[in-house]
Formats: structure tokens, sequence, C-alpha cells
């Protein structure tokens, strides 16, 4: 390591893979874990405990999703007792009458809804659940009318990009304090599908114009954070702000990892809390201490400018387009295999497939969908 490790800031807690949802974007990996493997509500509450003395700030509640844990009052309940920020990131379908308010009640501070679409019949192809938009609405509102700011999520690929005006307009007439609008990571399920979800190049760079017309139109009313997509980069983000420097991620089971995807890359071990103190696996793992820092990288990172601006970029998609994961990002314009993002653009936009494998629970991978806009499941 090129310099002393800081305490993490943020901590993204995914409580459950169980989510009435399909999304074919889906980050998870797909091996989704039951129900019967996600950690016991005492092993999350002694988590917390620790994240909190360890100087975590902020911790995100996620999945899956994660209203389908009984015990997600008692989780925000507690970590506002210990003063940590709570942000609830929810499908927003499923919940009963009055749990938003509960929440509140708790102490949770603020509630991110993902929409898979602008309009209802995008939003339920996506994630192949019947009714699933005017829920989302529903949810909305609730939230709204208990106090707690809201986020709405827009994950953008192919089938939604040219509705970005119409997000726009939906976070305005849901009293939104924040859009996401975040072109969707090929990790996951979104790995699994990319050929189905990869927009083209005259789509994005309408998307961009699109985007800071209304950044700039809307200041002061509607904050807009835009998460470019990494196949159309010159530069790579940096991943979770520095793979293992201020953020980590919790699995349902208690596995601790540096980012989402970090489980692609063979080799790392990932040490699970319970086994290990959050501090020891924090400071000490030989997963987090894989690419933490600047010592690990090559050439041409090491002495690039921007090595601690990027801080080499996603390992994991590194791992995913060059089968190396200390190789230079390919999204970076440096990168010897920048050129392979665009014939990936390339193949995904002649095939223009699509047919979705849409995200289950259970052994292998689900049983592939057409991608046509008709009625969801229900």
């Amino acid at each position: 390591m090129s310099e002393a490790v800081l305490p993490p800031i943020g901590m993204l807690a995914e409580l459950t893979h169980r989510c009435p949802l399909q999304c074919a974007y889906c980050s998870n990996p797909l091996e989704l874990m039951k129900a019967n493997r996600e950690m016991a509500t005492e092993d999350w509450l002694s988590l917390f405990d620790q994240a909190a003395d360890l100087g975590v700030l902020q911790i995100h509640l996620s999945g899956g999703e994660p209203t389908l844990r009984p015990d997600l009052e008692a989780f925000v309940h507690h970590l506002s007792d210990r003063g940590v920020y709570t942000n609830l990131i929810t499908a927003g379908v499923g919940l009963r009458e009055g749990r938003i308010g509960d929440l509140a009640e708790a102490g949770l501070d603020h509630v991110q809804i993902s929409f898979q679409g602008a309009v209802a019949v995008t939003t339920e192809m996506i994630g192949n659940y019947r009714d699933a938009h005017i829920k989302k609405i529903d949810t909305a509102r609730q939230v709204r009318a208990v106090g707690l700011p809201l986020t709405i999520n827009a994950p953008i690929h192919r089938h939604n990009i040219d509705e970005i005006p119409a997000f726009i307009e939906l976070a305005l007439e849901l009293d939104a304090e924040r859009l996401e609008i975040a072109n969707v990571q090929y990790a996951g399920w979104a790995l699994l599908n990319r050929n189905a979800l990869m927009p083209d190049r005259a789509a994005v760079d309408r998307q961009v114009d699109v985007v800071r017309e209304a950044q700039e139109r809307l200041h002061g009313i509607l904050a807009i954070d835009f998460v470019t997509p990494d196949y159309f980069a010159i530069y790579p983000k940096p991943c979770m702000g520095g793979w293992a420097r201020d953020a980590f991620m919790v699995a349902p089971d208690g596995a601790v990892l540096p980012c989402h995807a970090a489980g692609t890359i063979p080799g790392l071990v990932f040490d699970r809390f319970g086994e290990k103190s959050l501090t020891e696996i924090w400071h000490f793992s030989s997963a987090f201490n894989a690419f933490r820092g600047t010592d690990w990288m090559s050439e041409p990172c090491r002495s690039c400018e921007r090595r601690e601006i990027d801080w080499g970029g996603c390992r994991c998609q590194a791992m995913a387009i060059a089968g190396n994961p200390a190789a230079t990002d390919p999204a970076c314009i440096k990168s010897p295999l920048h050129a392979s993002m665009a014939t990936l653009i390339e193949e995904a936009t002649i095939s223009r497939r699509d047919v979705l494998h849409y995200r289950r629970i259970g052994s292998g991978v689900a049983t592939p969908g057409a991608c046509t806009k008709e009625t969801a499941r229900s």
C-alpha cells in the first residue's frame, strides 16, 4: 500500500438477495443466496455496532429487497441510536400500509426508490412485475408524506435511455430531492445481459446533452447525479471511491467485500463477519489489500497523473474484459485494450439481442424471456 489505511465512511449492507423484481441489470451475483443463508438479526446488529465503532457514518440498507427483512425497523432504530445515517434502497413494491411511517419513526434518514422505466410498460417489462410502476409511485408519495427525503434511481440501458426527459419529469412530480441517472454497470446479471442492455453511441450522446441541460435548468430545484457509462468513457471511474479506500459492502451471509462484483475475481478470499471482526477485515484482509492504494499498479497506471483520481478504475471490469484484475481498466484510453470496449458496443448494437435473462434465486441461470413491452408477471 502506498498510504495509511483510513477508516471507512460508508457501508452497503446487502441484507438479502430475495426480491420481488427480476431485473436483468441487477448487480448481485448470478448465484443468489436463499433466506437460510442470511445473517440473523443479532449478527447484523453486532456488525452495525462494529461499523459505527470503526468510523462508518452512513449505511445503505439494500438487497435484493431490504423490506423483506422483518427486522428492518430494528436495524434502523439501532443505527439511529448510534448516530449512523441510514439510507433505504428499495424497489418500492410490496410494502405493507404504514411501513414507511414505521421506518421514519425508527429514525430512517433517506429513501431511494428504483424505477426501471419512466413509464409503466418499461418498468414492468424490465422488472418482470405487474403493476410495479404504480406501486412505486404510491411508495414514493408515502415517503414524502412522512417527511423523508426521496431519491429516484434511474438505472439506464438500451430500453429506457430515451426516457430520460420523462424520468426528470417523474422526479419533479414526486417531489424528489435527487435523481440519480446511473448507466448500468456490466457486472452480475447485467454482464450476462450485456448485449440486450447496451445502448448505441448515438443514444448515449443524446443522453449526455439532455442531462447537462437539465442539470443547469433545474439547479437548486432537483439535484441530478449522472453516472456515466464506462464502455463509452475515455477515463475510468474510481471503483467505490477507490478499492477499499473509504467504503465496503457486506453480503447477506456476512461476507465482507470491497465492492459488489469482487467475488468474480479468482484467488481473492473474503473474510466473513463473526469469524473476524470488521476492524480486522478492513485493515488486514488480503482481499481488501490486494488493490488498495497504488503499489499494486503496473504501467501505464503506475506513472499516470490520474492514479490517485481514479485509483486504477474497476478491477472487476479489468477481470471481465482483460482477464486480469491487475490490468489497466479497459475503460481508460491508455489501456491497450481500450479499443475492445468499442468492439463490445458494436457487437451488442449489431446483435440487437432482446432476450433477457431475468434475475431469479435458484440453481443455474434464469430462463430467458423475450424483451417485449407486454404485461409482466404478477
